[in-house]
């Protein structure tokens, strides 16, 4: 692919796309930014290439102030052509946007929303990183064809270290908890091999079938959904491309596994990715409040500064879980970028779709 050289604005210098991005700047600019994400490294998006439909079409953008900054960015393949979809990142695979040693700001995610509002692509869909919420609010306020999708996500501050984030972070009953799993004798097994990967997967299953009860859905449809969204395949993907980078952690109640994380962890930063339990088990062994002790505290002894834990939408008793560990909330957005209005019409058509079989978000 070649590189693609434009006047963007009157700060703007140059922008590299795709393959033509040096693998060595994007790995330097992914350690220098003390916000950068493992979801935005480029490992990340080998997962989604090897995984499947999608093209690198990261962009690295050169101002002619100095700045440098790149956005992580997929293209959708089509066998049957077509306008492109870009996504950074598509729906299930995390969080992209800028990263940049320099700093996210307004007048940065300006130049990159002019950048991408010349492209070709039909749609064009933003997932930044939350931390960076204020600079891409500023930038996309009253912009035509930028449409906001309010979402929300939890963070944990772990400046101070385990022992720091432990006293003062975690709620007395979460520590409790933990030490009632503890003494009862749940074991947790790390690896980051892959091994742990059907074990994770089987536990997923299980968790679709819950979800659906919750949400009123049909069993058949949401394991269809889920299997479509998350195919072990996927799973194993990661943990191939990622190595010791992607921890996979099982709780265990004697030989049975009650739950399990994905842990992601890729320059200052943890991401806890997934999760997915056994109701049964899991509730009364307090396996859950266990295995983020254990993934938080491998976080804090590997240097990271934060331990991102993901999507919490509307849902009160996903924010009070994450609110026990000491995570905040950051209500943030996703921006489309659209030739036409696709955002309403697929709102509106999914919303039909829920009431007609009696659907709520849990």
């Amino acid at each position: 692919m070649e590189i693609k050289r434009a006047s963007i604005n009157a700060s703007a210098l140059r922008v590299t796309v795709g393959a033509a991005v040096p693998r060595s700047v994007w790995h330097e600019l992914h350690e220098a930014d003390p916000c950068a994400l493992p979801t935005q490294a480029p490992a990340w998006l080998d997962c989604l290439v090897a995984a499947g439909g999608y093209q690198d079409a990261s962009r690295l953008y050169e101002l002619a102030d100095g700045r440098v900054a790149l956005l992580p960015l997929v293209r959708r393949s089509y066998p049957t052509g077509g306008s492109a979809i870009l996504q950074s990142m598509p729906k299930s695979w995390g969080y992209g946007g800028l990263i940049t040693p320099d700093g996210v700001t307004a007048d940065l995610v300006n130049t990159v929303l002019d950048d991408l509002s010349t492209t070709s692509a039909l749609r064009v869909r933003i997932r930044p990183n939350p931390l960076h919420l204020a600079a891409w609010a500023e930038a996309a306020a009253g912009r035509a064809g930028v449409t906001a999708v309010p979402s929300r996500a939890h963070v944990l501050n772990l400046d101070g270290g385990f022992e720091r984030v432990w006293r003062s972070r975690f709620k007395p009953r979460t520590r409790t908890d933990i030490h009632r799993a503890e003494n009862d004798g749940i074991t947790v097994d790390t690896d980051t091999t892959g091994r742990l990967v059907p074990v994770f997967y089987d536990l997923l299953i299980r968790s679709f079938d819950r979800w659906a009860a919750q949400q009123h859905e049909p069993v058949r449809l949401a394991r269809l959904r889920g299997r479509r969204r998350d195919p072990i395949d996927k799973f194993r993907t990661i943990a191939e491309q990622l190595g010791t980078r992607c921890q996979i952690s099982v709780a265990w109640v004697e030989d049975r596994p009650a739950a399990a994380v994905i842990v992601l962890r890729g320059g200052a930063n943890a991401h806890y990715t997934r999760g997915a339990m056994d109701d049964s088990l899991a509730i009364r062994t307090k396996a859950n409040p266990l295995l983020h002790k254990v993934a938080i505290e491998a976080a804090c002894n590997s240097g990271c500064r934060a331990y991102h834990m993901g999507e919490s939408g509307t849902s009160a008793g996903l924010a009070r879980f994450k609110g026990r560990f000491g995570a905040q909330p950051y209500d943030y957005c996703e921006y489309w970028i659209e030739r036409f209005p696709v955002y309403r019409a697929d709102t509106a058509i999914k919303s039909c779709v829920k009431k007609m079989i009696g659907f709520h978000d849990a």
